[in-house]
């Protein structure tokens, strides 16, 4: 069974005011005092109202799930000790007027000085999948297969309507905010792995970009695990949601490399029309259309459904058919992150938005 791995992204919140508090630092030392987690396991992120984490090398959804509660569990004993809370949100619904403080390190420290604005809006936290292949070659292959189906993902994971405390219009503002720097967005096409590397070295020696950790497209190869790393997905509300998507990315790349075993043929995507496939999906969640890899606009579910036939014989091939089958189900009747967040800013205003991204609502 292909190895998976998921890393997400959490913001530290006031409980009361739902502001982002600077208190990184003080929740990853606390997070270790339990020997909950390892120090691999939480990480560092940009700005210090922020935290990351990363399971180990996972075979099975069960594996994944488990990590995902036992170190959400562990960072939000942590933060509860440093008088914060976990915010399982794509975007803060509230902002500081002034800059959250930057983690102090010279990766971090260059950014500030190549994109000041960018890093001071930068609050946003995704979940970020990785998915084993047999090599860099059969990684760029998959790549070009899984571009046109990026966008659905986006649009079932958007949870992050909220931004200066007022609804965005966007289902996913986290995905608009990250399409600001120089490389980002849909990957491109490559015909292969020396094109790859070719073209991230001009980047690299052109200065726009400073490492390979600033290639900021929705999916790439990573640079530290032999795996494809999908980093299209906002940070999930619930954990089993996180598990669900992982499962989907996962016969995502298994069905590519199986289309390109067989050499099946390559549709040839036009660059812009999955770039405004892209802003559609961020724009509408799962509420309006989507654009089929096509090019044609459909009801959400109808596009979904099909997904979900385009990858079930790797879903079945897992045993992960059934479980992710539900949670889709259950996806389309209670709505998306975003959907929920926009339910409890009508009900309760921004004080229940706080409570339901950080775990302490009582809503579904």
């Amino acid at each position: 069974m292909t190895t998976i791995g998921v890393e997400e992204e959490y913001l530290l919140l006031d409980p009361v005011t739902g502001l982002p508090v600077p208190q990184a630092d003080k929740v990853r030392a606390a997070a270790g005092v339990g020997h909950l987690v390892t120090d691999q396991e939480v990480q560092y992120e940009l700005l210090q109202a922020q935290v990351e984490v990363a399971t180990p090398v996972c075979h099975t959804l069960e594996e994944v799930g488990g990590h995902l509660l036992r170190l959400r569990h562990a960072i939000g004993v942590a933060a509860d000790q440093h008088d914060c809370r976990i915010g399982v949100c794509g975007t803060p619904p509230v902002r500081h007027g002034r800059p959250i403080a930057v983690t102090d390190q010279a990766r971090y420290r260059a950014m500030v000085t190549q994109a000041p604005q960018l890093v001071a809006e930068q609050l946003v936290n995704g979940t970020h999948v990785h998915v084993a292949v047999p090599d860099r070659e059969a990684g760029v292959q998959v790549l070009n297969r899984i571009r046109s189906r990026l966008p659905t993902l986006t649009a079932m994971s958007a949870n992050s309507p909220l931004w200066d405390g007022h609804d965005t219009g966007f289902a996913s503002w986290r995905t608009v905010i990250f399409s600001r720097w120089p490389v980002s967005g849909m990957p491109p096409y490559f015909h292969d792995a020396a094109d790859y590397d070719r073209r991230v070295q001009r980047l690299l020696e052109s200065g726009l970009i400073s490492d390979v950790g600033q290639l900021y497209w929705q999916a790439r190869l990573s640079a530290t695990y032999p795996t494809i790393e999908v980093r299209c997905l906002d940070v999930q509300l619930r954990a089993d949601e996180a598990v669900m998507l992982a499962a989907l990315v996962r016969a995502l790349v298994e069905t590519a490399l199986a289309e390109a075993a067989a050499d099946a043929p390559l549709p040839d995507y036009a660059p812009e029309l999955l770039q405004a496939a892209m802003w559609h999906a961020a724009r509408h969640g799962l509420g309006d259309t989507l654009v089929d890899p096509g090019g044609t606009p459909h009801r959400a579910g109808d596009v979904l459904y099909e997904f979900l036939r385009h990858v079930a014989p790797a879903l079945d091939a897992s045993g992960d058919s059934r479980q992710v089958t539900s949670l889709i189900h259950r996806l389309l009747q209670d709505g998306t992150g975003a959907d929920r967040q926009r339910a409890a800013l009508a009900q309760g205003g921004l004080r229940a938005v706080t409570e339901l991204v950080s775990g302490q609502s009582t809503m579904p």
